[in-house]
């Protein structure tokens, strides 16, 4: 099992991503198994696999977690490694943002990141997806590999990319879950035991949803919602949307999302289902 070359400038990364084809992965570290799927289903599709690790601020409203994210390099190394990664690029802020938080130059997410997660956090796609396109001009992938958990990013990016002609090849990769259902998330780790359990109950309200799926989009919305009553977790938001995150339409496939804190911890979730005509 190598060790990964690590690149904490855009000169090392450049002599250590060499002139290969080349997948990628950006994360923002403490890594867990959904991360090492993310990054073995990475493995084949470039002769270079990059994985970046990297906290970014702008993603970050005022009074939101980016003090407390865990930050587990070392650890999130040895993750890398088992996965095959070639090449940990590690900048710091000044190395993706030269020119100050402030004054660097942002991707606007249009009307698509207005809604859902942007409608919470207003600020939040506009970082997210400023890191990518700099990542994406320093990493210079042929194929970039994102969760499904966060659904609405993933959509947003691949848009982007699209948008903006950067050729690269977006690939979704399923959402990687717990025993019981839960997503895996680097949050998960702040949940008590109590809360764990409560938590489970969102994917639980999935299942019922996409069980309720040849009924209609009302009935799916109604199951999913019951469950959610029942283990007392009030979403931010239970919607049912088409893949792209417009409107459902009967007798095709659909998207239900749902994001909710359980204690401190703020989760999101989805999944694809078929709807009934």
């Amino acid at each position: 099992m190598a060790t990964p070359t690590i690149a904490r400038t855009r000169a090392e990364l450049v002599a250590a991503r060499g002139g290969s084809s080349v997948s990628f992965v950006p994360t923002m570290g403490a890594l867990h198994d959904g991360h090492v799927q993310l990054l073995k289903h990475a493995r084949p599709l470039g002769e270079t696999l990059v994985a970046s690790i990297f906290v970014n601020p702008t993603q970050f409203a005022p009074g939101e977690d980016f003090e407390a994210y865990p930050r587990t390099f070392d650890p999130d190394l040895e993750r890398c490694a088992e996965a095959g990664v070639d090449v940990v690029f590690a900048p710091t802020v000044p190395t993706m943002y030269p020119t100050g938080l402030d004054a660097t130059v942002t991707v606007d997410p249009g009307p698509l990141g207005s809604i859902l997660e942007g409608a919470v956090r207003p600020t939040h796609f506009r970082g997210v997806l400023t890191v990518v396109a700099k990542l994406f001009g320093l990493v210079r992938p042929d194929v970039a590999v994102f969760g499904e958990k966060d659904y609405q990013q993933l959509t947003l990016i691949r848009h982007t990319a699209s948008e903006l002609a950067q050729g690269i090849d977006i690939v979704g990769c399923p959402t990687v879950r717990e025993a019981d259902g839960l997503a895996m998330s680097s949050r998960n780790r702040f949940l008590s035991a109590a809360e764990r359990q409560q938590a489970a109950a969102i994917s639980a309200a999935l299942r019922a949803g996409v069980a309720a799926g040849p009924a209609g989009s009302s009935a799916v919305l109604a199951a999913a919602g019951a469950v959610l009553d029942a283990a007392d977790i009030t979403p931010d938001y239970l919607v049912l949307t088409d893949p792209d995150l417009g409107a459902a339409t009967p007798g095709t496939e659909a998207r239900l999302l749902v994001a909710a804190r359980v204690g401190t911890p703020r989760l999101l979730d989805n999944t694809a289902l078929r709807l009934g005509a």
